[in-house]
């Protein structure tokens, strides 16, 4: 009986938790890489995510900033040759 009225209670409290994980890592991930952003030959895996980042460097402030791999293809750098 008692499991039955604490299963559903910490499985909610599981679902928070991996829900605000969520939260605090998406905002890290860039969408897109700025125009002015350097690209640099730095990749890693995410290991909140398991995604493949580009690390892409403001030169404005030196600031990093993470791109998903291969959303960073979308925006070219220059003409298709």
């Amino acid at each position: 009986m008692l499991f039955l009225v604490l299963g559903p209670v910490l499985v909610a409290i599981v679902l928070v938790l991996l829900r605000r994980t969520r939260r605090r890592v998406e905002p890290m991930l860039a969408r897109m890489p700025a125009a002015r952003w350097e690209r640099t030959n730095e990749v890693i895996r995410d290991p909140f995510t398991n995604r493949t980042v580009r690390v892409w460097i403001d030169p404005a402030d030196g600031s990093r900033h993470y791109v998903p791999e291969r959303l960073h293809e979308k925006r070219r750098l220059g003409p298709k040759t």
